[in-house]
């Protein structure tokens, strides 16, 4: 196992200023990644296939989390790590590399790390995870700390201290997985009554709303929750503000995909820095796309997150259209003058 360099220099203030809070909370499991890439195809029953790409990484939770960091967001975490190799190397790589605030996260003795495999293959990914449940009393805190966000699934029901931080002006981002019953139980929705911000993708917003399109799934959910954001994956996304009047839609940005993985955490982190930020609706959606789009150029799931280094660099590429490069000028003003380095990820394990 190898230690990357790490992706921190000074720590800009977050968009929110300098107020000593906490930019967002975030809790959740986090995962050993392994990442396989370079394959020509699946594997079939009874083959073997031979890569010699191979990257590990910060998985579940950790991909928002580390997303977030690196955009100067000061990041708070809440979560289990096992006292194993795999715990130590999460747990070194979120505190020490990435500036994740562990302060509410513990090691739990005998508990073994969760792992997923990931099989990047044609701009998708298949997976397999393994996790064994939590032994008794395996919750981490009672109360959560002061910021100005949260992010929380609300494929469960909401925890008691999101509802407590949303009374006292934290603003509840929510995201939804896969259901594996496929039954897109609309007790769900009713959940976003606790929500500000919803960001599903595509397939997840038609499934629950029972509607056609994408569109059709972004009026639908807007009449239950102020923000909505629809993720269309290479078509880029679109969004309702009930707040503040706004519709918009933006494309996503012109690159080839190598590895997708994280990509919908890190257009989140995006999101969420252009809501404190005060970006209009349009902006957001486009510096959502624009982190999320450079995150899948690189391996590795989440430390392919760009730094605000990387994001300076794209605004300088030759490569890339003037006309495009002016779709997003309005970020130069919000790029540090002492940013993080410029740095990408290896593989960790070989």
């Amino acid at each position: 196992m190898t230690t990357p360099e790490p992706c921190a220099g000074p720590r800009p203030d977050g968009p929110a200023g300098d107020t000593g809070a906490l930019d967002v909370f975030l809790t959740g499991r986090v995962f050993m990644d392994m990442i396989f890439t370079g394959l020509p195809r699946l594997p079939l029953p009874g083959t073997e296939l031979i890569t010699d790409g191979l990257g590990s990484a910060p998985g579940g939770v950790a991909n928002i989390a580390v997303a977030m960091s690196r955009l100067g967001l000061r990041t708070g975490l809440a979560a289990p790590f096992g006292d194993d190799l795999f715990g130590s190397y999460l747990w070194r790589t979120l505190a020490e590399q990435e500036q994740v605030d562990l302060g509410w996260s513990r090691r739990v003795p005998g508990w073994p790390t969760p792992v997923t495999v990931s099989l990047a293959h044609a701009a998708d990914r298949s997976m397999i995870t393994y996790q064994r449940p939590l032994p008794a009393g395996g919750e981490l805190f009672a109360d959560a700390p002061a910021a100005a966000t949260c992010f929380v699934d609300i494929g469960r029901p909401l925890p008691a201290w999101a509802l407590a931080l949303r009374a006292a002006g934290t603003r509840v981002f929510a995201d939804v997985g896969w259901d594996p019953t496929e039954t897109w139980s609309t007790d769900v929705l009713d959940r976003l009554s606790d929500v500000d911000v919803f960001l599903p993708n595509a397939v997840e917003a038609m499934a629950y709303t029972r509607t056609a399109t994408p569109e059709k799934a972004l009026d639908a959910l807007a009449e239950r929750v102020p923000v909505v954001v629809v993720k269309l994956g290479e078509r880029g996304a679109v969004a309702v503000d009930r707040t503040t009047g706004e519709r918009a839609a933006a494309p996503a940005l012109p690159v080839r995909a190598l590895d997708p993985t994280g990509a919908g955490d890190v257009f989140a982190a995006g999101f969420v820095y252009g809501t404190l930020a005060g970006f209009p609706l349009e902006r957001r959606l486009r510096f959502a796309n624009l982190c999320a789009g450079l995150s899948v150029r690189h391996h590795s799931g989440s430390l392919g997150a760009p730094c605000w280094s990387e994001i300076a660099a794209f605004g300088e590429s030759a490569d890339i259209p003037a006309a495009t490069l002016a779709e997003y000028a309005f970020v130069v003003p919000h790029i540090p003058a002492a940013g993080r380095p410029a740095y990408r990820a290896e593989p960790t394990l070989r």
